[in-house]
């Protein structure tokens, strides 16, 4: 009945999947007084009718567009959209980094913002360190400055950017501008984990460096035995390697450069010999 309701309601297979999901969890939520449940269910979604999840809209940006993205902007919003590109961070993660979050050479994901409200990540995946390449540790070093304390990225009073308020004002009318296929800021992390895979970098370190803990379609990914042996956290040399071997996928703008004009003396002293 309620999968039959749903779809007539013109809703999409997803959103039935997820309403079913929120019925079987609510129904599995009722428990006795020894935590036993009231109403255990076997669920058949195919004998209920829930239609098939079909394919669904992952647009990614390609190395080229990031490339050009990069080049329309300038200042703090550079330094962001090139760390979304070369991190694979999420944008909560991203507009949550706060100043002592990064240490020079990586990048460590402890918090994400919400709305403009921190909080602390939602799986114990997402907590790790996301090793930089040398060219973009430098370059946020170098916007870091010798900033102490404060978000990494933020407004002029000092607070964390609203994730809507960045894509209106400033993704969205870069894309419109360059005739690329509108979308969000997960379009940098997928290209992100593309080139991870397509660069050989090893399961175990694109899983801890993406802070995967969900598969594609959304159950949570088990920890296997070999999991449970590989330790990324601990080898740094290895991550710091792979993230130098791999590069970046797109290139960064040339620095700027000033010319140096030579320092000749305004006045210059000049030998005269005379004779007499």
């Amino acid at each position: 009945m309620l999968g039959d309701k749903l779809s007539t309601a013109g809703l999409s297979p997803t959103t039935i999947h997820d309403v079913a999901k929120v019925m079987r969890w609510v129904k599995a939520s009722a428990v006795d007084e020894d935590g036993e449940q009231l109403y255990p269910t076997k669920w058949n979604y195919e004998f209920a009718d829930i239609p098939v999840i079909g394919h669904q809209r992952t647009p990614m940006f390609t190395g080229e567009e990031i490339t050009k993205i990069i080049a329309k902007t300038e200042k703090q919003e550079r330094v962001i959209y090139v760390l979304f590109a070369a991190s694979g961070l999420r944008a909560g993660e991203l507009f949550g980094l706060e100043v002592k979050h990064f240490n020079g050479d990586t990048i460590t994901v402890a918090q994400s913002v919400w709305e403009g409200r921190v909080q602390t990540p939602k799986t114990v995946n997402a907590f790790r360190q996301v090793d930089l390449h040398p060219s973009v540790a430098a370059m946020l070093r170098d916007f870091a400055g010798d900033r102490k304390e404060g978000f990494l990225f933020r407004t002029r009073t000092g607070t964390p950017f609203l994730q809507s308020n960045f894509l209106r004002s400033s993704l969205y009318p870069i894309l419109e501008e360059l005739g690329i296929e509108k979308q969000g800021f997960h379009g940098f992390r997928r290209f992100r984990v593309t080139q991870l895979e397509s660069s050989c970098v090893p399961p175990a370190l694109v899983k801890y460096w993406t802070g995967h803990a969900k598969s594609s379609d959304g159950e949570v990914v088990r920890q296997t035995v070999t999991d449970r042996y590989i330790k990324m956290a601990k080898d740094t040399k290895f991550r710091a390697d792979v993230a130098e071997r791999i590069g970046l996928g797109f290139e960064l703008p040339e620095p700027e450069t000033v010319e140096v004009v030579p320092n000749v003396p305004r006045f210059q002293k000049t030998e005269v010999t005379v004779s007499i």
